[in-house]
């Protein structure tokens, strides 16, 4: 198989919900106006907590300065693996379980962080830049390395570094962090940029505006549902997460669904904000999934990270989990 580094230098940051109103703006630009931008690279995921960004260095100027943004300290790389060459965007999706064992549990081996991002499309990796030497060893043997430079991809050189790395100790890896499950059931889905335009109304209203589950079916005393909405435009494909009561309000035909329109439930990972430097979260997640051969896609934010597993595996996936947690 083959691992591209995609050539976007990307920022990942947090807009506080009370600080959105002055963000809009730019957001709207990178999400409907894109040619009007130098961006490729945009993601917007909101939870009950704040809006996750993930943008490149083009995108980022289009947001304000603000004290209600927060940077993560790095710039960050995004990294996909691609079965059987192609395109990295239009690829089918690998899954993050299907690459547990092979790129997510050597890299955390290594004490390197990495950021999830699953789409529609396609599985993105971020590490950090300064990590890329580290991460370039470690996957070497596993995975023929490309770059994409000006668009065109091209062979990986391995920066020089060849030696000087330790072995890593491997270690177990117990679930430390609380896990949930809400209530909600999620679609992952897409659609064509060029209907983008037709939805553009309803996409802002849910982006910004909804504010919370006022859709049917999620009432207000119903605790465990929570507010969660992911939507990116990479490289010009659209990517959709969002609970089956928000597909609702989209006219037929305009969501892109599977053929047996799956439905995902999630494993929430966190009780307190995770931060950045902790090695392995994502290792200890999908290491136990891909063990029982369960397809899951991965979304890291600023705080916490989110899993979705397909609804009919969502209690034997909490089950492994938390005996994972217990076992070691």
């Amino acid at each position: 198989m083959e691992l591209h580094i995609l050539e976007h230098s990307l920022k990942v940051a947090s807009i506080e919900k009370e600080g959105i109103q002055i963000c809009t703006h730019g957001l709207i630009k990178l999400a409907f106006l894109a040619s009007k931008t130098r961006c490729k690279f945009f993601s917007l995921t909101e939870t009950p907590e704040d809006y996750t960004i993930i943008v490149d260095e083009e995108g980022f100027k289009e947001l304000p300065e603000s004290e209600h943004i927060s940077v993560a300290d790095a710039t960050w790389l995004a990294l996909n693996v691609v079965s059987g060459g192609g395109n990295a965007s239009n690829s089918q999706p690998i899954g993050v379980t299907k690459i547990a064992k092979s790129v997510i549990a050597p890299l955390a081996d290594h004490n390197i962080s990495v950021f999830m991002l699953s789409t529609y499309q396609t599985d993105f990796i971020l590490v950090r830049e300064r990590d890329l030497p580290m991460v370039m060893h470690t996957l070497s043997s596993e995975f023929t390395l490309l770059r994409v430079v000006n668009g065109e991809t091209v062979a990986a050189h391995n920066l020089g570094v060849t030696n000087g790395f330790v072995k890593p100790k491997l270690v177990p890896r117990p679930i430390i962090h609380p896990l949930s499950s809400p209530s909600n059931m999620f679609c992952v889905t897409s659609l064509d940029p060029d209907t983008l335009p037709s939805v553009a109304t309803l996409l802002m209203d849910v982006m910004f505006y909804s504010g919370g589950p006022k859709e049917p079916g999620a009432s207000s005393e119903d605790s465990s549902h929570i507010r969660f909405f992911s939507f990116s435009l990479i490289e010009g494909y659209i990517s959709l997460v969002m609970d089956e009561q928000t597909t609702q309000r989209f006219p037929n035909n305009v969501l892109f669904t599977s053929a047996s329109g799956e439905l995902w439930k999630m494993v929430r990972i966190g009780g307190q904000p995770l931060g950045f430097d902790e090695c392995g979260i994502v290792a200890q997640i999908s290491e136990p999934l891909a063990t029982a051969d369960i397809p899951a896609y991965y979304i890291s934010t600023f705080k916490f990270d989110h899993a979705l597993v397909p609804e009919e595996n969502i209690q034997s996936v909490i089950g492994a989990l938390r005996t994972e947690s217990t076992a070691q």
